[in-house]
């Protein structure tokens, strides 16, 4: 086994973590806030910041932490399963959340995950009109959520989650015989 993990911010993050448990070669996920390193903008890291922090501009993105066995899924697959959650061409939003926290992002731990990241993204724009939105960077730093967040839907099978888990099935499965 070849551990790997990559971090991804796909709006509300219960929805991401839920959706990305469910992939074949995942091991582990973990909610939290990341922030990506930027050349222009890099706030003060802080040991610990709170859900509310975030949610009144720390900077911080609701991230996903996930663990994935790389000889048996890919990071471009992890990514492409990833871009079945998202509007790749939304800033700021995804379904009803909307703001900084709720941000589209890749946040790499090296460098060649970080390339792997950029190709997958140029392929991806071929599909789109609108520019992609997606933060591609390294990442600066990972603090975990609460524990009310972790497995929240699980937790909480009515909560609120953007992904429409029952329209990516379907999607998938007509990919799968075409």
């Amino acid at each position: 086994m070849k551990k790997e993990t990559i971090y991804l911010a796909g709006g509300c993050f219960w929805g991401t973590e839920h959706y990305m448990k469910t992939i074949d070669g995942v091991l582990e996920t973990r909610t939290g806030y990341a922030l990506g390193e930027k050349p222009l903008w890099n706030p003060p890291l802080k040991d610990h910041v709170t859900y509310e922090e975030v949610c009144n501009h720390s900077g911080h993105a609701e991230t996903v932490e996930v663990i994935f066995d790389a000889e048996k899924i890919s990071l471009e697959e992890i990514l492409k399963e990833y871009c079945y959650t998202i509007d790749p061409t939304s800033l700021g939003r995804q379904g009803m959340d909307v703001g900084i926290q709720y941000r589209t992002g890749i946040y790499s731990l090296s460098e060649e995950q970080k390339e792997t990241a950029a190709a997958f993204l140029t392929e991806l724009q071929k599909d789109y009109k609108q520019p992609i939105m997606i933060e591609n960077l390294s990442l600066r730093q990972f603090i975990p959520a609460e524990e009310y967040h972790q497995d929240y839907l699980e937790k909480n099978p009515g909560g609120y989650c953007h992904i429409n888990f029952e329209k990516i099935r379907q999607m998938k499965q007509e990919n799968t015989t075409k």
